[in-house]
C-alpha cells in the first residue's frame, strides 16, 4: 500500500480507514503452546451468546494470514517454539499478541520443566497480559478491550 505515491491528505485518509478498520474487526488466531486446555476452553465459552466477544468486532481466524491479533495460551515448549514462532511471522503487520493465562504469562506450574522454554514473552513481545488459571471470561474480554483501546490510541503500533 504503501507504494502508492498519494498525496498527503489522500495518504492520511488512507492511514485513518485502515486504522478504523483495524479497531473495530480485528481477527484474532488462537496458538495453544502446550497448556492443559483450561484457557482454551474459557476462550472457546467468551465466543458464545452467553459473552459475546464477537459484539466488539472480533473473530476466531484459522489462518494466521488474515490475523490480526495472535492469543496464546500455555507455557512455550521446546515442541511449540518454532511452529509459534512461524506462525508469528505468518501474520501481516501489524500484528499483536495477547498471553492468556497464568501459563502463557509467567510459566504457571510448568515453570521450570525441562521441556519448556517459558512464558509467551521469552520468544514474541506481548501486548497484553490476561492472567488467571484458568481466566474467566470476562477478564479475556477485559484484555481484549485493553488491546482495543491501545490500537485507538495510537499506542505501540509495531511494523513486525
Amino acid at each position: 500500500m504503501s507504494d502508492l505515491n498519494l498525496p498527503g491528505r489522500w495518504h492520511d485518509a488512507l492511514e485513518k480507514v485502515k486504522r478504523w478498520s483495524r479497531i473495530n474487526s480485528p481477527w484474532a488466531l488462537h496458538f495453544n503452546s502446550g497448556s492443559c486446555n483450561g484457557c482454551d476452553i474459557e476462550l472457546l465459552a467468551t465466543l458464545t451468546p452467553r459473552f459475546d466477544l464477537e459484539r466488539l468486532g472480533v473473530k476466531l481466524q484459522a489462518s494466521p494470514r488474515q490475523a490480526d491479533i495472535l492469543i496464546c495460551t500455555g507455557p512455550v515448549t521446546r515442541q511449540a517454539r518454532e511452529r509459534l514462532l512461524r506462525v508469528y511471522e505468518q501474520m501481516p503487520s501489524p500484528k499483536y499478541v495477547i498471553a492468556l493465562g497464568a501459563c502463557a504469562v509467567s510459566g504457571g506450574v510448568f515453570q521450570d520443566c525441562y521441556n519448556v522454554v517459558g512464558r509467551v514473552d521469552a520468544v514474541l513481545p506481548v501486548d497484553v497480559y490476561v492472567p488467571g488459571c484458568p481466566p474467566r471470561p470476562e477478564a479475556i474480554i477485559d484484555g481484549m478491550v485493553k488491546l482495543l483501546a491501545q490500537l485507538q490510541a495510537g499506542e505501540k503500533v509495531k511494523s513486525g
